[in-house]
């Protein structure tokens, strides 16, 4: 496990693209943290370091974002089990040529692979952010 304190939304998103040097085509990673923890710069970090340059958005009503099979980027946070994401196809791309990524993993947690990378996000004071890769 390792951890590091980012001072600012910049530096949240640099750690993402950082991050993504690290992954594979078919990793999941789940990102846990709470609203306005800064899932989803971290996210669009991981984005930059895969050599995506589109806008990232939280897939909140999508459920699920697509981007160019590179990256399935996930909101999980209105599902409330495993099987809803089945039903809705999401755990197609698990172990795909694409990385995944997703937010709210908890909610899904029946459905999830063994294997997955984690990575927890903490609010600290103002802008700063504990991530802490498990």
């Amino acid at each position: 496990m390792a951890e590091i304190i980012c001072d600012s939304a910049e530096r949240t998103y640099l750690a993402g693209r950082e991050y993504a040097g690290t992954l594979r085509a078919g990793d999941i990673v789940l990102l846990y943290g709470e609203m306005g923890a800064g899932k989803t710069v971290f996210t669009k970090g991981i984005a930059a370091g895969l050599g995506i340059e589109d806008e990232i958005l939280s897939p909140t009503y999508a459920y699920m974002n697509d981007y160019y099979g590179k990256l399935y980027h996930y909101d999980c946070y209105r599902l409330s089990s495993g099987g809803q994401a089945d039903r809705l196809g999401l755990t197609e791309y698990f172990g795909g040529e694409g990385v995944c990524v997703i937010e709210w993993p908890e909610n899904i947690a029946d459905a999830l692979p063994r294997g997955c990378k984690k990575v927890r996000i903490e609010k600290l004071a103002g802008d700063a952010r504990r991530i802490i890769y498990e």
